[in-house]
């Protein structure tokens, strides 16, 4: 074989195997960041992977938060106000918006007796934002 037709060869090969390699790794750092989403009823029929990062998401039920102790610990049910419902337990300091009736996000993982073991608590705010002050001035307005 020509030495040149060699080297070309050669080189085309490693080129093949750094690209093969490199997508082998971004396809495996991909697949440990991903987060699915999961909402009540798919958790409650069992269609959500037990012990896999996850992300659901629901209404806090009412009459549900309960801490546990005098610690952090604090848990609550997730509901879609459909049927399906599931317990949550979570260990951290809650969102300022977090309370009863409030839509969240939590990310965790989700146990084998069925108890979604949260590490972060995201709480929903309210798309009908109003300033305190804008509210007052449209309150007073609607009196006149």
């Amino acid at each position: 074989m020509n030495p040149v037709r060699r080297n070309r060869l050669i080189a085309v090969v490693f080129l093949a195997v750094g690209a093969a390699v490199t997508v082998g790794l971004v396809l495996v750092a991909l697949n440990e960041n991903i987060n699915l989403f999961y909402p009540p009823d798919q958790i409650v029929s069992g269609a959500a992977p037990v012990d896999t990062r996850i992300r659901a998401g629901g209404m806090v039920e009412d009459g549900s938060v309960r801490r546990i102790g005098e610690g952090l610990t604090v848990e609550f049910v997730l509901t879609d106000h459909a049927g399906s419902a599931f317990p949550v337990q979570y260990t951290g300091i809650l969102p300022d918006l977090f309370r009863e009736g409030q839509g969240i996000l939590v990310l965790g993982q989700l146990g084998g007796d069925g108890t979604f073991v949260a590490q972060e608590v995201l709480a929903k705010h309210d798309e009908n934002y109003m300033p305190p002050e804008l509210a007052e001035l449209k309150g007073a307005g609607a009196g006149r």
